[in-house]
């Protein structure tokens, strides 16, 4: 883990300000797909990707790599190549993250970029143009959605929880009469952002949650406050050999430690 005290707050400055000029456009982008009737694909695991996956995602590697030639690319539309692991940054990319809403005309969806070393996020960027809000974050510099500090919200007795079902349910009796279950959110990153502007308290992720999925989105919580762990209430690396994980919990306080004891009884 990068020790980002150590860190030039200019050089952080500097990331933040081309992930954002970038997504920026890059949602702009998008935005001249969304509702248009894209083309679309499925992929392995009946997984849709649209044109305008890979427009965005053909914009992000040509601007990034141009300006940060010597880093690593990792993105969801672009066959992984290993050499990554020898750059000391990688830039990891989901150019459109909620696909399967973004082709059903909803509005929850995002363009998500960071910069990751030593398996942590440094910057991060959600561009979510159609519900017209961009979310940042520097490591050590707090979160922000348009240009306004955010934070978790302190618990309270009721409980807006998101993720599986299955999973929900098998949170302790004691726990269901308080939890306020959200309605489907397509997008994982756009999940954890409600989360980071208190709008949800907590989410379970299910297995398979890949890097370009949660590597802005996580410290973009971290920065408000939260967390997002793994099984074993761990933090997660990113850009690594291994880029997918498995079941995982977001929020804050004492519920995480509730959470985590369903995903220890998960059989995932």
């Amino acid at each position: 883990m990068p020790a980002t005290d150590n860190i030039d707050k200019a050089d952080l400055k500097a990331e933040l300000e081309l992930l954002r000029a970038a997504a920026a456009e890059a949602g702009r982008i998008a935005m001249g797909y969304f509702r248009q009737n894209p083309e679309v694909w499925l992929k392995s695991g009946n997984s849709p990707v649209s044109e305008a996956d890979y427009a965005a995602d053909h914009y992000l590697r040509e601007t990034l790599m141009a300006a940060r030639p010597d880093y690593g690319w990792l993105s969801e539309e672009t066959a992984d190549n290993l050499d990554r692991l020898s750059a000391r940054r990688t830039f990891v990319v989901d150019p459109i993250d909620g696909t399967r809403g973004f082709v059903e005309g909803r509005t929850a969806w995002c363009v998500s970029v960071a910069v990751v070393e030593d398996g942590r996020s440094l910057a991060g960027v959600l561009e979510c143009p159609a519900r017209e809000e961009t979310y940042w974050a520097v490591a050590g510099g707090g979160a922000f959605l348009n240009g306004e500090p955010i934070s978790v919200r302190d618990a309270g007795q009721r409980i807006r929880i998101a993720g599986p079902k299955p999973m929900i349910d098998r949170m302790p009796v004691e726990w269901q009469g308080r939890l306020d279950r959200e309605a489907y959110i397509p997008s994982l990153a756009y999940r954890v952002a409600m989360i980071a502007n208190g709008s949800l308290d907590a989410t379970f992720v299910k297995p398979n949650a890949h890097d370009w999925d949660i590597a802005a989105a996580e410290l973009i919580l971290t920065e408000a406050g939260g967390k997002l762990l793994d099984r074993d209430g761990g933090l997660l690396a990113f850009a690594g050999r291994n880029i997918v994980h498995g079941a995982l919990m977001a929020g804050s306080g004492a519920v995480l430690d509730v959470m985590a004891g369903v995903i220890a009884s998960h059989d995932g």
